[in-house]
């Protein structure tokens, strides 16, 4: 009975612990060049798989230039989903070269359907759904952020 009462005591405890822990690690701003001109986004980085794995889950609104950034060092395919997503997504998969590689738009809430980076990728960025459509998101368009080649 006391290692069962331990046991729950140490799960109550570390379940904050490692939550707290998968909170994004920064903030910074991405800039897209599209044919409609520069957009920027305020985003928070995601660059460990504890904030990776969390992501955008459980929030109830995103502000329209928001985002998160998911950075990936090395480029790699990456799959993500919207589990515990309540906000429909745009997802921007970006190449460590600093180019779209492809868009996902609309994403679906709380749809554990794999997203497919469709090759390497540097980093994704979420965006509330629809802000790829209004700026004109296009595969080779040019994402400026520090640590993406071609970034200042």
């Amino acid at each position: 009975m006391l290692q069962r009462i331990l046991i729950a005591g140490f799960v109550a405890l570390a379940v904050p612990i490692l939550l707290g822990s998968a909170i994004a690690a920064g903030t910074g701003t991405v800039v897209l060049k599209t044919k409609t001109g520069e957009h920027r986004y305020t985003v928070e980085i995601a660059t460990t798989n504890g904030e990776r794995a969390k992501g955008l889950m459980f929030r109830r609104s995103l502000p329209e230039d928001s985002g998160m950034l998911f950075i990936y060092d090395p480029p790699q395919p990456v799959g993500m989903w919207m589990r515990n997503t309540y906000i429909p997504l745009d997802m921007v998969f970006i190449t460590g070269e600093g180019t779209v590689r492809r868009v996902e738009a609309n994403t679906e809430p709380f749809s554990t359907d794999l997203i497919n980076s469709g090759g390497d990728v540097a980093a994704v960025l979420e965006l509330n759904a629809g802000q790829a459509a209004k700026i004109g998101v296009r595969p080779g368009d040019q994402v400026i952020f520090p640590g993406l080649e071609g970034a200042p």
